[in-house]
Protein backbone atom coordinates (compact mmCIF):
# COMPACT_ATOMS: atom_id res chain seq x y z
CA UNK A 1 0.00 0.00 0.00
CA UNK A 2 2.80 2.35 0.78
CA UNK A 3 4.20 1.80 -2.87
CA UNK A 4 0.87 2.57 -4.46
CA UNK A 5 0.18 5.75 -2.39
CA UNK A 6 3.43 7.44 -3.75
CA UNK A 7 1.71 6.84 -7.53
CA UNK A 8 -0.31 9.61 -8.57
CA UNK A 9 -4.49 8.82 -8.49
CA UNK A 10 -4.83 8.87 -11.67
CA UNK A 11 -2.22 6.34 -12.58
CA UNK A 12 -3.29 4.09 -9.50
CA UNK A 13 -7.28 4.28 -11.31
CA UNK A 14 -5.05 3.53 -15.17
CA UNK A 15 -3.60 0.16 -13.63
CA UNK A 16 -6.85 -0.75 -11.58
CA UNK A 17 -9.12 -0.32 -14.69
CA UNK A 18 -6.37 -2.26 -16.69
CA UNK A 19 -6.37 -4.99 -14.03
CA UNK A 20 -10.56 -5.10 -14.57
CA UNK A 21 -9.89 -5.94 -18.14
CA UNK A 22 -9.13 -9.71 -16.99
CA UNK A 23 -12.76 -10.74 -15.95
CA UNK A 24 -14.35 -10.24 -19.45
CA UNK A 25 -11.36 -11.76 -21.19
CA UNK A 26 -11.84 -14.86 -19.01
CA UNK A 27 -15.38 -15.12 -19.47
CA UNK A 28 -15.18 -14.34 -23.55
CA UNK A 29 -12.53 -17.26 -23.30
CA UNK A 30 -15.18 -19.52 -20.73
CA UNK A 31 -17.80 -19.23 -23.58
CA UNK A 32 -15.25 -19.36 -26.94
CA UNK A 33 -15.57 -15.58 -27.98
CA UNK A 34 -11.95 -15.68 -28.81
CA UNK A 35 -11.82 -12.52 -30.77
CA UNK A 36 -13.82 -11.14 -27.41
CA UNK A 37 -10.76 -12.57 -25.11
CA UNK A 38 -7.84 -11.47 -27.26
CA UNK A 39 -9.24 -7.63 -27.32
CA UNK A 40 -10.10 -7.55 -23.70
CA UNK A 41 -6.40 -9.77 -22.68
CA UNK A 42 -4.35 -7.84 -24.91
CA UNK A 43 -5.50 -4.60 -23.65
CA UNK A 44 -4.75 -5.55 -19.79
CA UNK A 45 -1.53 -6.79 -20.23
CA UNK A 46 -0.71 -3.37 -22.38
CA UNK A 47 -2.52 -1.45 -19.51
CA UNK A 48 -0.37 -2.67 -16.97
CA UNK A 49 3.16 -2.74 -18.78
CA UNK A 50 2.22 1.19 -18.97
CA UNK A 51 1.35 1.65 -15.64
CA UNK A 52 4.17 0.14 -14.33
CA UNK A 53 6.36 1.83 -16.53
CA UNK A 54 5.31 5.31 -15.97
CA UNK A 55 4.91 4.25 -12.20
CA UNK A 56 9.14 3.36 -11.68
CA UNK A 57 9.69 6.29 -13.45
CA UNK A 58 7.44 8.72 -11.00
CA UNK A 59 8.25 6.65 -7.87
CA UNK A 60 10.10 9.27 -6.20
CA UNK A 61 8.08 12.17 -6.73
CA UNK A 62 5.80 13.58 -4.50
CA UNK A 63 1.83 13.16 -5.26
CA UNK A 64 -1.68 13.40 -4.08
CA UNK A 65 -0.41 16.40 -2.02
CA UNK A 66 -4.01 17.93 -1.17
CA UNK A 67 -7.39 17.28 -1.83
CA UNK A 68 -7.64 20.04 -4.83
CA UNK A 69 -4.89 17.72 -6.76
CA UNK A 70 -7.12 14.73 -6.62
CA UNK A 71 -10.10 16.20 -7.47
CA UNK A 72 -7.75 17.02 -10.66
CA UNK A 73 -7.17 13.50 -11.52
CA UNK A 74 -10.44 12.42 -10.41
CA UNK A 75 -11.95 15.25 -13.51
CA UNK A 76 -9.19 13.71 -16.07
CA UNK A 77 -9.88 10.04 -15.04
CA UNK A 78 -13.73 10.79 -16.36
CA UNK A 79 -12.39 12.15 -19.42
CA UNK A 80 -9.27 10.05 -20.04
CA UNK A 81 -9.77 6.72 -18.43
CA UNK A 82 -12.40 6.30 -20.74
CA UNK A 83 -10.12 6.05 -24.09
CA UNK A 84 -8.73 3.45 -22.27
CA UNK A 85 -11.60 1.67 -21.71
CA UNK A 86 -12.71 2.21 -25.43
CA UNK A 87 -9.77 0.52 -26.53
CA UNK A 88 -10.49 -3.48 -25.97
CA UNK A 89 -14.43 -2.40 -26.55
CA UNK A 90 -13.60 -0.79 -30.08
CA UNK A 91 -11.43 -3.48 -30.77
CA UNK A 92 -14.14 -6.61 -29.41
CA UNK A 93 -17.17 -4.69 -31.31
CA UNK A 94 -15.29 -4.13 -34.61
CA UNK A 95 -18.11 -2.56 -36.54
CA UNK A 96 -18.36 0.83 -34.96
CA UNK A 97 -16.15 4.27 -34.99
CA UNK A 98 -13.82 4.84 -32.07
CA UNK A 99 -16.02 8.13 -31.02
CA UNK A 100 -18.94 5.87 -30.57
CA UNK A 101 -17.33 3.09 -28.92
CA UNK A 102 -15.46 6.39 -26.39
CA UNK A 103 -19.24 8.04 -26.00
CA UNK A 104 -20.19 4.56 -24.58
CA UNK A 105 -17.50 4.12 -22.45
CA UNK A 106 -17.95 7.60 -21.20
CA UNK A 107 -21.49 7.22 -20.44
CA UNK A 108 -20.98 4.24 -18.49
CA UNK A 109 -18.41 5.08 -16.53
CA UNK A 110 -20.19 8.44 -15.75
CA UNK A 111 -23.06 6.25 -14.74
CA UNK A 112 -24.89 7.49 -17.33
CA UNK A 113 -26.20 4.55 -19.35
CA UNK A 114 -27.07 5.80 -22.23
CA UNK A 115 -26.18 3.53 -25.46
CA UNK A 116 -25.66 3.93 -29.02
CA UNK A 117 -26.12 -0.13 -29.59
CA UNK A 118 -28.72 -2.73 -29.41
CA UNK A 119 -28.88 -5.60 -26.90
CA UNK A 120 -28.59 -7.97 -30.00
CA UNK A 121 -25.10 -6.18 -31.69
CA UNK A 122 -23.44 -6.99 -28.50
CA UNK A 123 -21.50 -9.74 -27.65
CA UNK A 124 -21.76 -11.02 -23.28
CA UNK A 125 -18.58 -9.80 -23.03
CA UNK A 126 -18.90 -6.63 -24.27
CA UNK A 127 -21.85 -5.96 -21.96
CA UNK A 128 -20.28 -7.44 -19.38
CA UNK A 129 -17.23 -5.03 -19.97
CA UNK A 130 -20.06 -1.71 -20.11
CA UNK A 131 -21.78 -2.81 -16.63
CA UNK A 132 -18.43 -3.20 -15.15
CA UNK A 133 -17.27 0.24 -16.27
CA UNK A 134 -20.83 1.52 -14.93
CA UNK A 135 -19.64 -0.30 -11.05
CA UNK A 136 -16.38 1.12 -11.35
CA UNK A 137 -17.73 4.36 -11.87
CA UNK A 138 -20.11 3.88 -8.98
CA UNK A 139 -17.51 2.85 -6.66
CA UNK A 140 -15.06 5.74 -7.69
CA UNK A 141 -17.69 8.30 -6.88
CA UNK A 142 -18.77 6.01 -3.86
CA UNK A 143 -14.47 6.57 -2.32
CA UNK A 144 -14.18 10.11 -3.84
CA UNK A 145 -17.23 11.64 -2.38
CA UNK A 146 -15.81 10.96 1.75
CA UNK A 147 -11.95 11.27 0.20
CA UNK A 148 -12.32 14.17 -2.15
CA UNK A 149 -15.35 16.10 -2.38
CA UNK A 150 -16.44 16.25 1.63
CA UNK A 151 -13.37 17.88 2.76
CA UNK A 152 -13.77 20.11 -0.29
CA UNK A 153 -17.17 20.92 0.69
CA UNK A 154 -18.42 19.80 -2.57
CA UNK A 155 -20.92 17.23 -4.26
CA UNK A 156 -24.02 18.27 -1.95
CA UNK A 157 -21.27 18.48 1.34
CA UNK A 158 -21.43 22.20 0.76
CA UNK A 159 -25.08 22.37 2.30
CA UNK A 160 -24.24 21.58 5.66
CA UNK A 161 -20.53 22.54 5.61
CA UNK A 162 -18.89 25.15 8.17
CA UNK A 163 -16.80 26.33 5.40
CA UNK A 164 -17.05 27.52 1.28
CA UNK A 165 -16.82 25.07 -1.46
CA UNK A 166 -13.08 24.24 -2.56
CA UNK A 167 -12.21 24.87 1.21
CA UNK A 168 -10.51 21.81 3.63
CA UNK A 169 -13.36 21.63 6.20
CA UNK A 170 -15.26 19.36 8.54
CA UNK A 171 -18.87 18.40 7.12
CA UNK A 172 -21.80 18.39 9.39
CA UNK A 173 -20.49 18.21 13.24
CA UNK A 174 -17.94 15.68 12.28
CA UNK A 175 -14.26 15.36 10.80
CA UNK A 176 -13.55 14.28 8.47
CA UNK A 177 -10.12 12.50 9.47
CA UNK A 178 -6.55 13.02 9.28
CA UNK A 179 -5.49 15.49 7.13
CA UNK A 180 -3.05 13.63 4.57
CA UNK A 181 -4.99 13.48 1.31
CA UNK A 182 -4.12 10.09 0.54
CA UNK A 183 -4.67 8.79 4.05
CA UNK A 184 -8.01 9.45 3.82
CA UNK A 185 -8.33 7.85 0.25
CA UNK A 186 -7.06 4.59 1.44
CA UNK A 187 -9.28 4.77 4.61
CA UNK A 188 -12.30 5.07 2.54
CA UNK A 189 -11.27 2.88 0.12
CA UNK A 190 -10.94 0.03 2.71
CA UNK A 191 -14.05 1.08 4.19
CA UNK A 192 -16.19 1.29 0.97
CA UNK A 193 -15.10 -1.33 -1.47
CA UNK A 194 -16.10 -4.73 1.16
CA UNK A 195 -19.96 -2.83 1.94
CA UNK A 196 -20.13 -1.88 -2.06
CA UNK A 197 -18.45 -5.32 -3.32
CA UNK A 198 -20.94 -7.54 -1.07
CA UNK A 199 -23.92 -5.80 -1.64
CA UNK A 200 -23.35 -6.44 -5.57
CA UNK A 201 -22.80 -10.07 -4.69
CA UNK A 202 -25.56 -10.40 -2.31
CA UNK A 203 -27.76 -8.76 -5.15
CA UNK A 204 -26.02 -10.89 -7.65
CA UNK A 205 -27.13 -14.02 -5.71
CA UNK A 206 -30.84 -13.12 -5.07
CA UNK A 207 -31.31 -12.52 -8.91
CA UNK A 208 -29.94 -16.18 -9.43
CA UNK A 209 -32.29 -17.29 -7.06
CA UNK A 210 -35.11 -15.68 -8.69
CA UNK A 211 -34.65 -17.02 -11.81
CA UNK A 212 -31.96 -14.16 -14.37
CA UNK A 213 -28.94 -16.08 -15.98
CA UNK A 214 -25.83 -15.33 -14.36
CA UNK A 215 -24.90 -12.29 -17.39
CA UNK A 216 -28.05 -10.95 -16.71
CA UNK A 217 -27.77 -11.19 -12.86
CA UNK A 218 -24.41 -9.36 -12.56
CA UNK A 219 -25.14 -6.87 -14.76
CA UNK A 220 -28.48 -5.59 -12.94
CA UNK A 221 -26.84 -6.29 -9.87
CA UNK A 222 -24.12 -4.05 -11.13
CA UNK A 223 -26.47 -1.06 -12.80
CA UNK A 224 -28.28 -0.59 -9.94
CA UNK A 225 -25.40 -0.42 -7.26
CA UNK A 226 -24.06 1.84 -9.63
CA UNK A 227 -27.33 3.40 -10.73
CA UNK A 228 -25.95 3.07 -14.18
CA UNK A 229 -28.95 1.45 -15.53
CA UNK A 230 -27.27 -1.03 -17.72
CA UNK A 231 -28.70 -3.99 -19.40
CA UNK A 232 -27.90 -6.68 -21.94
CA UNK A 233 -31.57 -6.82 -22.20
CA UNK A 234 -33.31 -5.06 -24.83
CA UNK A 235 -36.01 -4.43 -22.37
CA UNK A 236 -35.09 -4.52 -18.70
CA UNK A 237 -38.55 -5.41 -18.09
CA UNK A 238 -38.27 -8.66 -19.57
CA UNK A 239 -35.87 -10.22 -17.41
CA UNK A 240 -36.78 -14.11 -16.28
CA UNK A 241 -36.94 -13.02 -12.85
CA UNK A 242 -40.41 -11.17 -13.48
CA UNK A 243 -41.68 -9.52 -10.34
CA UNK A 244 -39.42 -10.87 -7.84
CA UNK A 245 -36.66 -9.75 -9.65
CA UNK A 246 -37.95 -6.04 -9.29
CA UNK A 247 -38.60 -6.47 -5.93
CA UNK A 248 -35.47 -7.49 -5.21
CA UNK A 249 -33.80 -4.17 -7.51
CA UNK A 250 -36.39 -2.44 -5.48
CA UNK A 251 -35.08 -2.92 -2.45
CA UNK A 252 -31.23 -2.32 -3.12
CA UNK A 253 -32.24 0.90 -5.21
CA UNK A 254 -32.98 2.62 -1.58
CA UNK A 255 -29.25 2.96 -0.83
CA UNK A 256 -28.97 5.91 -3.34
CA UNK A 257 -31.01 7.87 -1.66
CA UNK A 258 -28.83 8.29 1.50
CA UNK A 259 -25.52 7.52 2.28
CA UNK A 260 -26.54 6.48 5.81
CA UNK A 261 -28.09 3.04 4.33
CA UNK A 262 -24.39 1.92 3.41
CA UNK A 263 -22.59 4.56 5.75
CA UNK A 264 -22.23 6.91 8.61
CA UNK A 265 -18.60 8.85 7.70
CA UNK A 266 -19.69 11.87 6.56
CA UNK A 267 -22.98 13.21 8.85
CA UNK A 268 -23.95 12.54 12.17
CA UNK A 269 -28.04 11.70 12.01
CA UNK A 270 -29.50 9.86 14.76
CA UNK A 271 -30.95 6.73 12.84
CA UNK A 272 -31.81 6.48 8.94
CA UNK A 273 -35.42 7.48 9.78
CA UNK A 274 -34.40 10.73 11.05
CA UNK A 275 -32.23 11.61 7.66
CA UNK A 276 -34.11 14.53 5.54
CA UNK A 277 -32.67 12.96 2.37
CA UNK A 278 -33.94 9.55 3.11
CA UNK A 279 -36.98 10.66 4.39
CA UNK A 280 -37.57 13.13 1.29
CA UNK A 281 -36.82 10.38 -1.10
CA UNK A 282 -39.55 8.29 0.30
CA UNK A 283 -41.91 10.71 0.50
CA UNK A 284 -41.50 11.64 -3.25
CA UNK A 285 -41.57 7.34 -4.30
CA UNK A 286 -44.62 7.21 -2.46
CA UNK A 287 -46.79 10.16 -3.38
CA UNK A 288 -45.85 10.24 -7.77
CA UNK A 289 -46.67 7.03 -8.22
CA UNK A 290 -50.32 7.31 -5.92
CA UNK A 291 -50.93 10.61 -7.81
CA UNK A 292 -50.38 8.65 -10.99
CA UNK A 293 -52.57 5.61 -10.04
CA UNK A 294 -55.22 8.20 -8.70
CA UNK A 295 -54.96 9.79 -12.49
CA UNK A 296 -55.18 6.40 -14.31
CA UNK A 297 -58.24 5.21 -12.00
CA UNK A 298 -60.23 7.82 -12.67
CA UNK A 299 -59.57 7.59 -16.52
CA UNK A 300 -60.40 3.64 -16.09
CA UNK A 301 -64.04 4.69 -15.21
CA UNK A 302 -64.36 6.03 -18.89
CA UNK A 303 -63.66 2.63 -20.15
CA UNK A 304 -65.44 0.11 -17.63
CA UNK A 305 -62.18 -1.31 -16.40
CA UNK A 306 -62.22 0.31 -12.89
CA UNK A 307 -63.05 -2.76 -11.23
CA UNK A 308 -60.12 -4.78 -12.40
CA UNK A 309 -57.85 -4.50 -9.87
CA UNK A 310 -55.23 -7.19 -10.98
CA UNK A 311 -54.27 -4.41 -13.47
CA UNK A 312 -54.61 -1.54 -11.07
CA UNK A 313 -52.13 -2.92 -8.17
CA UNK A 314 -49.86 -3.67 -11.13
CA UNK A 315 -50.11 -0.59 -12.57
CA UNK A 316 -49.25 0.84 -9.17
CA UNK A 317 -46.45 -1.76 -8.63
CA UNK A 318 -44.98 -0.44 -12.11
CA UNK A 319 -45.44 2.98 -10.70
CA UNK A 320 -43.60 2.83 -7.46
CA UNK A 321 -40.95 0.98 -8.97
CA UNK A 322 -39.95 3.21 -12.20
CA UNK A 323 -40.30 6.24 -9.57
CA UNK A 324 -37.44 5.09 -7.71
CA UNK A 325 -35.62 4.01 -10.18
CA UNK A 326 -35.72 7.63 -12.11
CA UNK A 327 -35.40 9.49 -8.75
CA UNK A 328 -32.26 7.22 -7.92
CA UNK A 329 -31.06 7.98 -11.83
CA UNK A 330 -30.86 4.12 -12.32
CA UNK A 331 -33.39 4.13 -15.53
CA UNK A 332 -34.67 0.73 -14.98
CA UNK A 333 -38.55 0.51 -16.28
CA UNK A 334 -41.02 -2.11 -14.58
CA UNK A 335 -42.35 -4.52 -16.92
CA UNK A 336 -45.32 -2.95 -15.48
CA UNK A 337 -45.00 0.23 -16.46
CA UNK A 338 -46.83 -0.09 -19.60
CA UNK A 339 -49.81 -1.36 -17.58
CA UNK A 340 -51.44 1.78 -16.30
CA UNK A 341 -51.84 2.41 -20.09
CA UNK A 342 -53.24 -0.56 -20.81
CA UNK A 343 -55.78 -0.19 -17.72
CA UNK A 344 -57.05 3.30 -18.10
CA UNK A 345 -55.90 3.95 -21.93
CA UNK A 346 -53.85 7.27 -20.59
CA UNK A 347 -50.22 7.44 -21.30
CA UNK A 348 -47.80 8.64 -18.87
CA UNK A 349 -45.98 12.32 -19.94
CA UNK A 350 -41.90 11.43 -19.66
CA UNK A 351 -41.91 14.82 -18.14
CA UNK A 352 -42.54 13.39 -14.99
CA UNK A 353 -39.66 11.08 -15.18
CA UNK A 354 -37.85 13.79 -16.03
CA UNK A 355 -38.80 15.80 -13.34
CA UNK A 356 -37.55 12.57 -11.13
CA UNK A 357 -34.03 12.52 -12.39
CA UNK A 358 -33.23 16.26 -11.96
CA UNK A 359 -33.79 16.14 -8.00
CA UNK A 360 -31.77 12.69 -7.99
CA UNK A 361 -30.19 11.15 -4.93
CA UNK A 362 -28.97 11.45 -1.77
CA UNK A 363 -25.27 12.89 -1.68
CA UNK A 364 -22.02 10.97 -1.57
CA UNK A 365 -24.17 8.46 -3.35
CA UNK A 366 -23.97 7.49 -6.56
CA UNK A 367 -26.83 9.20 -7.97
CA UNK A 368 -26.76 12.04 -10.15
CA UNK A 369 -28.86 14.97 -10.12
CA UNK A 370 -29.28 17.63 -8.06
CA UNK A 371 -29.51 15.88 -4.94
CA UNK A 372 -32.45 15.12 -2.54
CA UNK A 373 -30.31 17.64 0.63
CA UNK A 374 -30.21 20.29 -1.57
CA UNK A 375 -33.75 20.19 -2.57
CA UNK A 376 -34.44 19.65 1.38
CA UNK A 377 -32.56 22.77 2.05
CA UNK A 378 -34.69 24.93 0.27
CA UNK A 379 -37.68 23.76 1.23
CA UNK A 380 -36.60 24.58 5.11
CA UNK A 381 -35.41 28.10 3.79
CA UNK A 382 -38.93 28.58 2.13
CA UNK A 383 -41.15 27.00 5.17
CA UNK A 384 -39.41 29.51 7.69
CA UNK A 385 -39.85 32.62 5.18
CA UNK A 386 -43.59 31.71 4.95
CA UNK A 387 -43.38 31.15 9.04
CA UNK A 388 -41.89 34.88 9.49
CA UNK A 389 -45.06 36.14 7.23
CA UNK A 390 -47.11 34.79 9.68
CA UNK A 391 -44.50 35.10 13.13
CA UNK A 392 -42.10 38.01 12.04
CA UNK A 393 -40.24 37.45 15.59
CA UNK A 394 -40.37 34.08 15.90
CA UNK A 395 -37.19 31.94 16.81
CA UNK A 396 -36.15 29.02 14.64
CA UNK A 397 -36.30 26.09 16.34
CA UNK A 398 -33.58 23.93 14.86
CA UNK A 399 -30.41 23.29 16.14
CA UNK A 400 -26.77 25.29 14.66
CA UNK A 401 -26.93 22.94 11.75
CA UNK A 402 -30.58 22.88 10.98
CA UNK A 403 -29.79 26.97 10.87
CA UNK A 404 -26.52 26.62 8.83
CA UNK A 405 -28.83 24.52 7.01
CA UNK A 406 -32.07 27.18 6.39
CA UNK A 407 -29.31 30.08 5.80
CA UNK A 408 -26.10 29.45 4.28
CA UNK A 409 -27.07 25.78 3.04
CA UNK A 410 -29.99 27.18 1.08
CA UNK A 411 -27.95 30.03 -0.45
CA UNK A 412 -25.34 27.93 -1.83
CA UNK A 413 -28.01 25.46 -2.46
CA UNK A 414 -29.80 28.37 -4.41
CA UNK A 415 -26.85 29.09 -6.49
CA UNK A 416 -25.99 25.27 -7.65
CA UNK A 417 -29.65 25.72 -8.64
CA UNK A 418 -28.95 28.62 -10.89
CA UNK A 419 -25.86 26.53 -12.20
CA UNK A 420 -27.87 24.09 -13.18
CA UNK A 421 -30.09 26.02 -15.01
CA UNK A 422 -28.04 27.57 -16.79
CA UNK A 423 -25.85 24.70 -18.21
CA UNK A 424 -29.07 23.07 -18.51
CA UNK A 425 -30.38 25.84 -21.03
CA UNK A 426 -26.69 26.58 -22.71
CA UNK A 427 -26.47 22.91 -23.60
CA UNK A 428 -30.16 22.77 -24.67
CA UNK A 429 -28.99 26.11 -26.99
CA UNK A 430 -25.91 23.97 -28.06
CA UNK A 431 -28.09 21.03 -29.50
CA UNK A 432 -30.41 23.48 -31.25
CA UNK A 433 -27.82 25.11 -33.23
CA UNK A 434 -27.28 20.70 -34.29
CA UNK A 435 -31.37 21.38 -35.76
CA UNK A 436 -32.36 19.24 -32.99
CA UNK A 437 -36.11 20.11 -31.97
CA UNK A 438 -36.35 21.75 -28.27
CA UNK A 439 -38.35 18.24 -27.17
CA UNK A 440 -35.55 16.21 -28.43
CA UNK A 441 -32.53 19.23 -26.84
CA UNK A 442 -34.74 19.26 -23.57
CA UNK A 443 -34.55 15.37 -22.87
CA UNK A 444 -30.90 15.29 -24.30
CA UNK A 445 -29.78 17.36 -21.89
CA UNK A 446 -31.63 16.65 -18.67
CA UNK A 447 -31.11 13.14 -19.11
CA UNK A 448 -26.82 13.85 -19.47
CA UNK A 449 -26.37 16.37 -16.75
CA UNK A 450 -28.37 13.94 -14.44
CA UNK A 451 -26.44 10.86 -15.69
CA UNK A 452 -30.06 9.11 -16.44
CA UNK A 453 -29.27 7.65 -19.95
CA UNK A 454 -32.48 5.30 -19.82
CA UNK A 455 -34.76 9.11 -19.98
CA UNK A 456 -33.62 9.23 -23.61
CA UNK A 457 -35.38 6.13 -24.48
CA UNK A 458 -38.55 6.71 -21.90
CA UNK A 459 -38.60 10.89 -22.04
CA UNK A 460 -39.37 12.37 -25.93
CA UNK A 461 -42.38 10.94 -27.42
CA UNK A 462 -40.10 10.18 -30.75
CA UNK A 463 -37.65 7.95 -30.49
CA UNK A 464 -33.74 9.71 -30.39
CA UNK A 465 -31.57 8.41 -32.98
CA UNK A 466 -27.87 9.00 -30.90
CA UNK A 467 -26.09 6.30 -33.41
CA UNK A 468 -27.23 8.74 -36.21
CA UNK A 469 -26.07 11.86 -34.75
CA UNK A 470 -22.32 13.23 -36.23
CA UNK A 471 -19.22 12.55 -33.92
CA UNK A 472 -18.87 16.43 -32.33
CA UNK A 473 -22.13 16.02 -31.10
CA UNK A 474 -21.47 12.58 -29.41
CA UNK A 475 -18.43 13.93 -27.83
CA UNK A 476 -20.80 17.36 -26.39
CA UNK A 477 -22.83 15.02 -25.06
CA UNK A 478 -19.90 13.17 -23.43
CA UNK A 479 -18.88 16.47 -21.96
CA UNK A 480 -22.25 17.18 -20.49
CA UNK A 481 -22.16 14.03 -18.82
CA UNK A 482 -18.74 14.59 -17.28
CA UNK A 483 -20.12 18.11 -16.15
CA UNK A 484 -23.18 16.25 -14.52
CA UNK A 485 -20.91 13.63 -12.68
CA UNK A 486 -18.23 16.20 -11.55
CA UNK A 487 -20.69 18.93 -10.59
CA UNK A 488 -20.15 22.57 -12.31
CA UNK A 489 -19.07 23.61 -8.35
CA UNK A 490 -16.49 21.58 -8.41
CA UNK A 491 -15.24 22.71 -12.64
CA UNK A 492 -15.13 25.98 -10.56
CA UNK A 493 -13.05 24.89 -8.05
CA UNK A 494 -10.36 22.76 -10.15
CA UNK A 495 -9.97 26.47 -12.32
CA UNK A 496 -8.58 28.31 -9.19
CA UNK A 497 -5.85 29.38 -8.97
CA UNK A 498 -5.08 27.73 -5.64
CA UNK A 499 -4.77 24.47 -7.45
CA UNK A 500 -1.90 25.44 -9.45
CA UNK A 501 0.02 27.74 -7.40
CA UNK A 502 0.53 23.96 -5.40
Amino acid sequence: MKMLSRLPLFLMMTGLGSLAMLLPAAYALAIEEFHDARSFFYSAVLGVVFTLLVGLALDNRAHNRSALRQLVALAAGFVLLPLLFTVPFHEAVRTTSFVSAYFEMVSSFTTTGATLFDAGRLSGPEHLWRAQVGWMGGLLMWIAASAILAPLALGGFEVTASGEPGQAVAVGASNTGPSDPMHRLARSTEMLFPVYLGLTLALTVMLLVAGDPPLVALSHAMSVMSTSGISPLAEQGTAPSGLAGEMILFIFMFFALSRLTFSADTRQVRGLLNDPEFRLGVIIVVAVPLLLFVRHWAAAFDIGEEQDWTAGLRALWGGLFTALSFLSTTGFVSGDWDTAQDWSGLSTPGIILMGLALVGGGVATTAGGVKLLRVYALYLNGAREIERLVHPNSVGRAGPLGRRVRREGAFIAWVFFMFFALTLAAMTLILGLYNIDFERATTLTIATLSNTGPLIEMGPARRIDLLGYAWDLKLILCAAMVLGRLELLAIIVMISPDVWRE
